[in-house]
């Protein structure tokens, strides 16, 4: 019986206990439109948004989607969740963010700020969501002929 009460003393002590902070994220960095460097208490890295490509930078809309997806996560009362998937070919993790809630990729989607990525993702909600800001001409979707970022990057690389 005495056992018996330990363990119940200890799992209520346990649910006393704040929640852990190494399991709460902040957007410390948004590079631009599909990445964002994410914090605990464990350190920093850095997340790639999967099923989309939004603008480079320096492109045409770069910072207008950087700035989209700064104000959707970044702030001390924003809950982040993410869901790892993989690494990309330059070691990026890559994974899904969402922001109080709300998918950062369809979000980006949806307004105009970014390409469905149909080369790597096969998400239907975002393509439609794409297609459909497409059709409105809704964000970058209102320039007559916007460039999808990786023909920017093929005729901007260095090499």
């Amino acid at each position: 019986m005495p056992l018996m009460r330990y363990i119940i003393a200890c799992l209520l002590c346990s649910l006393c206990l704040p929640s852990q902070a190494q399991d709460a994220y902040i957007v410390s960095k948004v590079y631009d439109g599909d990445t964002v460097e994410l914090q605990n208490s464990a350190g920093r890295f850095k997340l790639r948004l999967t099923d989309i490509d939004a603008p480079e930078r320096n492109q045409e809309f770069g910072q207008i989607a950087r700035r989209a997806l700064s104000k959707l996560c970044t702030g001390n009362d924003i809950k982040i969740n993410i869901e790892l998937t993989g690494k990309d070919k330059y070691d990026r993790n890559l994974g899904r963010l969402k922001c109080d809630k709300t998918d950062a990729s369809l979000y980006m989607a949806q307004h105009g700020y970014a390409w469905h990525n149909a080369k790597y993702s096969n998400d239907p909600a975002i393509k439609t969501a794409a297609d459909q800001a497409r059709e409105k001409r809704i964000g970058l979707w209102s320039s007559e002929n916007p460039m999808p970022p990786w023909v920017w990057r093929r005729l901007n690389s260095p090499d």
